[in-house]
C-alpha cells in the first residue's frame, strides 16, 4: 500500500491519531496548512508532518539543563 499525498479531514484525523473535531479546530484557528477544493478541505501529508514537527519537544538532558542554568547565571 502506498502513502497518499492528500487527505480529507477524516483521513487526516486518522493519520494523526486525533479526532475529527480537533482537525476542524486546527483549520478554524488556521494552525495547520490546508487546501480548499470547492467546499472540501484537504491536507498534504508533508503539511501534517510539519505541524507535528512544530510541536516537537526535546527530552531534557544533563547538558541542556547545564546550558540553561549557565544562561540564567
Amino acid at each position: 500500500m502506498t502513502a497518499r499525498e492528500h487527505y480529507s479531514v477524516t483521513e487526516a484525523a486518522d493519520y494523526l491519531g486525533t479526532s475529527v473535531r480537533f482537525i476542524r479546530r486546527l483549520v478554524a484557528d488556521r494552525r495547520v496548512t490546508f487546501y480548499k477544493v470547492g467546499r472540501h478541505v484537504r491536507f498534504k501529508r508533508a503539511d501534517l508532518e510539519a505541524f507535528v514537527q512544530a510541536g516537537k519537544v526535546e527530552a531534557i538532558t544533563v547538558e541542556s539543563v547545564q546550558r540553561d542554568l549557565w544562561r540564567v547565571a
